[in-house]
């Protein structure tokens, strides 16, 4: 075998063979395919695309690079996935609700990306949980509890991990092809029975038009169906944060209010249409309606808050966190209220500047090893449609000084738009891709 030729073959438009591509996987992985090599490799798959087969021959090599988890447990293995957004603390609620379905759900998740929050830093804003553990910690979890939500180890799909960030500084993360590779080879190295992915669209979303989204929606479902998975999507709306709160121990509050008050949100009926396509495609559900009918009654009856419970205690967090959560939770020293400058409809929120002024606030990173402040955010804000009076109350902001408060108010003021009259509101599901 020989990078040279295989980079070649991808200048050219042809698709390497499946042989050809996983040795060009395993050399990533080993350090015998350079820098050089590797963003070459990444330039041609760019600029000339792969087929379907070398897609799905990729996603695999790159699974292959590393361990591949085996499970032996008593039900079906359910995952999902998230492109990415604001006030999205799904994966918190979905986990546990599927798994007093009978399902166990070992989430591999990530830390934040850009503007958007990342499901291991909102975990990890509770004291004590840890979200790296071994292999064999994460099946003892898995099986004792039913779900848990780590990181990924340094042993799954380092190949991706390698060229991931190669194309992070040669333009080419964009390219539909390696995305897919990228998050596929991760989710299927825990070796899922069936995933559901979330792809999100709107302003607060990377994808920002229906084209977009749609376009890798189908390359996601089409390669993990090739693969062997069973995987659907939701096309799912960003036009708003998912929860009416961003920053990370705010979430996990939000993600408390909805497991404990009994009422349901946005943010647990998405759980619950999400959570339907995995149990339907496991044979958990008849059909999707009884999915999620399934889901929302362990929701809203307490079950689910006391199963995140208990996979709390088995991370390492407070063994009574589902009790006593609002005495856990770190909060900043600074909550200031923001209040509505006109009377009016809340018509837009530009999700993408909120998420940045969360980051700013500390509650992301600007740089690789940027220190997270849990307890920084906004918290409050109003759906979209909302009628204001001029002076009402808008959100809270959460800061650990005056002068990011004053930065983050003047961001969520310019961040938000309130007409005189309401504004169509865009529905929760725009797609399923099947």
């Amino acid at each position: 075998m020989d990078a040279r030729a295989i980079i070649a073959e991808l200048r050219r438009g042809q698709s390497p063979s499946d042989s050809e591509i996983s040795w060009f996987a395993q050399g990533l992985a080993s350090g015998e395919v350079s820098d050089a090599q590797a963003g070459a490799f990444a330039m041609a798959v760019c600029l000339q695309g792969l087929s379907q087969e070398a897609r799905r021959a990729l996603t695999l090599a790159m699974r292959d690079s590393g361990d591949v988890l085996n499970w032996d447990l008593g039900g079906p293995v359910l995952d999902k996935h998230s492109t990415g957004g604001v006030g999205d603390c799904v994966s918190l609620l979905l986990a546990p609700a599927l798994a007093e379905c009978g399902a166990y759900v070992p989430m591999i998740s990530g830390r934040g990306l850009g503007h958007t929050g990342g499901t291991l830093d909102k975990l990890e804003a509770i004291p004590g949980l840890t979200t790296q553990v071994s292999e064999e910690q994460l099946y003892e979890i898995t099986r004792d509890v039913g779900c848990s939500i780590v990181g990924a180890t340094g042993s799954i799909a380092p190949a991706d991990k390698r060229l991931y960030a190669i194309r992070d500084v040669t333009a080419t993360v964009e390219s539909l092809d390696l995305i897919t590779a990228s998050i596929l080879s991760k989710k299927l190295a825990a070796s899922p029975e069936a995933l559901v992915l979330d792809v999100k669209i709107g302003t607060g979303a990377f994808m920002k038009s229906q084209a977009e989204a749609e376009a890798l929606a189908r390359s996601l479902v089409e390669t993990a169906n090739a693969a062997g998975c069973k995987c659907t999507a939701l096309i799912t709306d960003m036009n708003q944060p998912v929860a009416s709160s961003l920053g990370n121990a705010l979430e996990i509050a939000e993600v408390m209010r909805a497991l404990t008050s009994g009422k349901p949100s946005q943010l647990s009926e998405l759980s619950a249409l999400l959570g339907a396509e995995v149990l339907f495609s496991c044979g958990l559900a008849a059909s999707l309606d009884e999915g999620a009918e399934k889901l929302r009654s362990r929701l809203m009856d307490g079950r689910a808050a006391e199963r995140f419970g208990r996979m709390i205690a088995a991370q390492g967090g407070p063994a009574d966190f589902a009790e006593n959560w609002q005495e856990c939770l770190p909060a900043a020293p600074i909550q200031r209220q923001v209040f509505a400058p006109v009377a009016g409809y809340l018509s837009a929120i530009a999700g993408e500047a909120l998420g940045l002024a969360v980051v700013r606030l500390g509650g992301g990173r600007m740089v690789e090893n940027d220190r997270i402040d849990p307890a920084v955010g906004i918290w409050g804000l109003p759906r979209l449609g909302t009628a204001l009076e001029r002076g009402a109350p808008l959100a809270v902001i959460h800061a650990g000084t005056e002068a990011a408060a004053d930065e983050a108010e003047q961001a969520l003021l310019n961040a938000i738009r309130i007409s005189d009259e309401a504004p169509k509101l865009p529905p929760l599901i725009h797609e399923r891709i099947a």
